[in-house]
């Protein structure tokens, strides 16, 4: 792979962009609330922007150029995926955007906690140290993770509308004092070498063009000794490029969670090495024996139920709920309640989710392989 260019940053066309974009709808209760406060204008403006890369770009006529373009705008790209999905994140999933493992009858929201509290488990985080988020959302495994640990957290987000949301929240849950949420390109990193005892990211630098760039700025900020605890998603070993179906799945997960380039599992283990980390702890928790898969809440499958409370979660995504929110979504932008695009962004995320089932299945793919890795000591 050719050398990666990074995007040059510009704040202030960022937060200009999320002013008129978004507004106060950061102040928002989120989800469908914050959705109808937005700039048309602006939005088909990000629409056009993240789109230019899916349109007519299927998987079988994907091209080295194609995937090059992309990797070449991942900042961007990444940004305005998440101003036209967070809203729909949060409506449909929650504060943390991330998958977990499931323990028998295991209600979903303490799930998705207990996965924080493992990560920062086994990192050995304490009360007291400082620790960079990369990634962080809206912020909510950094506010888990901080009352879990009592660590004093920084997230770091390329995403205005999100750190907005992220800071609001942590106010209102009396965090303010433990957490603080900062705009930056996690490519090339504006803190200092050093500075932070542990840093960790949960299923967020997927969207880096080069893991081994991404991982090379993470070993930088920490200090020596300091300890990186990372959920990668990647294709496994059973992953091959060259069957047509497999590339499909990639490709479907891909432009469903705005992604740029997604890497296999050798390929994440090799780049942390060469970062300079002394790897500790690699596992495909995917592959644990859990009572029910990370995927079931996507799956539409009501034999996966625990009980009768997760009827919506699965009726959601069988046919008919699809088909319904379909709809809904699409009457909202007929009566110009909701901007156009949001029926189209909707819909992606759906199919992405055929492709996160199908790719969990097969064991494709993983969105949770676990590295905790160590800074020598200088």
């Amino acid at each position: 792979m050719a050398p990666i260019a990074l995007e040059q940053e510009d704040h202030t066309r960022d937060a200009a962009f999320n002013k008129a974009l978004h507004g106060k709808s950061a102040k928002e209760r989120g989800g469908f609330r914050s959705m109808l406060n937005k700039d048309m204008t602006a939005h088909k403006a990000a629409s056009d922007d993240y789109w230019k890369h899916w349109d007519a770009k299927a998987a079988a006529d994907e091209t080295p150029e194609t995937r090059a373009a992309r990797r070449n705008e991942y900042a961007t790209l990444t940004r305005h995926y998440y101003n036209l999905a967070t809203d729909l994140y949060e409506q449909g999933w929650g504060e943390s955007f991330h998958f977990c493992r499931f323990a028998l009858s295991e209600p979903f929201k303490q799930a998705i906690a207990r996965h924080e509290h493992y990560l920062a488990h086994v990192m050995g985080m304490t009360e007291g140290m400082r620790v960079l988020d990369v990634g962080c959302g809206v912020g909510g495994p950094a506010r888990e993770i901080a009352k879990f640990t009592g660590a004093k957290i920084v997230g770091l987000n390329n995403n205005d509308y999100q750190i907005e949301r992220a800071t609001n929240y942590s106010v209102k849950q009396g965090l303010g004092d433990q957490l603080s949420f900062v705009k930056g390109d996690f490519m090339h990193m504006s803190f200092p070498d050093n500075t932070f005892d542990q840093v960790y990211a949960i299923e967020a630098t997927v969207h880096a063009p080069s893991l081994e760039g991404i991982y090379s700025q993470i070993y930088r900020v920490l200090k020596p000794g300091g300890v990186f605890g990372v959920y990668e998603w990647l294709m496994t070993d059973k992953y091959d490029d060259s069957i047509p179906h497999h590339r499909d799945v990639r490709l479907g997960i891909e432009q469903g969670d705005g992604i740029s380039n997604m890497e296999k599992i050798e390929v994440a283990l090799a780049a942390i090495k060469a970062a300079g980390f002394e790897l500790e702890i690699n596992e495909d928790l995917a592959d644990r024996p859990d009572p029910r898969p990370w995927y079931w809440p996507l799956s539409g499958d009501f034999k996966m139920m625990d009980s009768l409370w997760e009827v919506l979660t699965i009726l959601r995504l069988t046919r008919y709920g699809r088909s319904a929110v379909h709809k809904f979504v699409g009457a909202l932008e007929t009566i110009h309640l909701i901007p156009n695009g949001t029926q189209k962004t909707a819909d992606s995320l759906a199919l992405a989710s055929d492709s996160l089932v199908a790719g969990g299945r097969e064991k494709l793919f993983t969105p949770m392989y676990l590295m905790v890795a160590r800074k020598p000591m200088a």
